[in-house]
C-alpha cells in the first residue's frame, strides 16, 4: 500500500490521503472545487464540477494512473437539481469513458461545496 500525495491541489482537509494505491488500484478521495492553496473557486455547479474533476485527475497522475482508468466514481451534489449541469461537465471531462457512478444528494459538504466527487481506478501498466 502507497499514499499518494500531490502538490498540485489543495492538501486534504482532514485526517486522509489524497488517494492510496494497492493491488493495482487507486482510491482517490473525495475532491471538492479547492484550488492550490485551499480555497473553494468562484461559480456554480458546472465551474466546480470542473475543477474537482481537474483535481481528480491530478491525483490519479501523482498515482500512475489517468482519467481513462477511472473504474468507478461517486458523485455528491449539495442540490440534486444541479444534476443536469454536473452530468454535462462531467460527460465533457471524460469524453466517450464511461466508468460506473452513483449519485446521491447530501445535506451539506465541505467548505461550502456544491459537488464532491470521488473515484477507483487502475494504475496505468
Amino acid at each position: 500500500m502507497k499514499y499518494i500525495k500531490s502538490n498540485l491541489v489543495s492538501q486534504a482537509v482532514g485526517p486522509y490521503s489524497q488517494a492510496v494505491t494497492v493491488g493495482g488500484l487507486v482510491f482517490c478521495s473525495g475532491q471538492i472545487a479547492l484550488d492550490e492553496e485551499g480555497h473553494m473557486i468562484e461559480g456554480g455547479v458546472r465551474e466546480q464540477t470542473g475543477r474537482v474533476l481537474n483535481n481528480l485527475f491530478v491525483v490519479l497522475k501523482a498515482s500512475g494512473s489517468s482519467p481513462d482508468r477511472i473504474l468507478k466514481t461517486t458523485v455528491y451534489l449539495k442540490d440534486m437539481g444541479d444534476f443536469a449541469a454536473m452530468n454535462m461537465v462531467y460527460a465533457d471531462l471524460l469524453g466517450d469513458h464511461r466508468p460506473a457512478r452513483a449519485t446521491v444528494a447530501v445535506a451539506g459538504l465541505p467548505k461550502g461545496a456544491l459537488v464532491e466527487i470521488d473515484c477507483i481506478a487502475e494504475i496505468n501498466e
